[in-house]
């Protein structure tokens, strides 16, 4: 049985919305610009997680640091004028959202993804439902550190007890323990179940409905 709880942060791609067709139009994109080779979406599935650099990296592992760079820019222009067109959330994720807004609950997000990126996602598909967004940010380690976590803890009004991090990547449940909170893994997102099984979350759900349940059952 999971304890009562008030605040709840959330990873944002694999959790909350499947970017995964946005991110893997985009980087195909920025990678045919210098003639490289472009990958199948299941195969970008397995890069996202670390933030845009590492996402470049793994697509270009033998690829020059200046190439490297040029298909970063090319890939974060090209997606700051694409997202939409493959962003969308998981279905059922608004209304569990909305319920819990409803009820009080403090809610966040916290991603690895670009600040900017990640505060424009979060305005458009979940207006007015979040008390704090951070994405990642220069001179704030990414996730698995938990910088960006404490950041949200320390924040006014967030409950000084009773948090809980909902992610689908082993880095998210790598940040929880790491700052001191309990984690619920997610299996619908971009990690599969058993390596998230193998970090021995607190829960592990298979659905938005199983989320939905575990939640509303902790609201006090």
């Amino acid at each position: 049985m999971l304890h009562a709880v008030s605040g709840w942060i959330f990873d944002l791609d694999g959790t909350l919305v499947d970017s995964l067709p946005g991110i893997a139009a985009s980087l195909n994109r920025a990678l045919a610009t210098v003639g490289q080779n472009t990958h199948a979406p299941l195969a970008i599935r397995r890069f996202i997680g670390d933030g845009a650099g590492m996402l470049v990296r793994r697509a270009l592992p033998q690829g020059t640091e200046d190439m490297r760079k040029h298909i970063l820019e090319v890939f974060r222009d090209d997606y700051a004028a694409t997202w939409q067109h493959g962003t969308v959330p998981y279905d059922s994720i608004p209304e569990l959202l909305e319920f819990l807004r409803n009820q009080g609950v403090k809610l966040a997000v916290l991603s690895n993804k670009p600040h900017d990126f990640t505060t424009s996602i979060v305005k458009t598909l979940f207006p007015g439902v979040f008390d704090v967004v951070l994405g990642q940010r220069d001179g704030i380690p990414h996730k698995p550190d938990p910088a960006g976590l404490r950041q949200i803890l320390d924040s006014p009004g967030w409950p000084g007890t009773g948090n809980w991090l909902v992610g689908d990547s082993v880095m998210d449940l790598q940040t929880a323990r790491a700052g001191g909170i309990d984690a619920i893994a997610v299996s619908w997102g971009y990690h599969d179940r058993d390596v998230l099984r193998a970090q021995n979350p607190a829960r592990l759900v298979d659905s938005v409905a199983e989320l939905g349940e575990c939640l509303r059952a902790e609201i006090p």
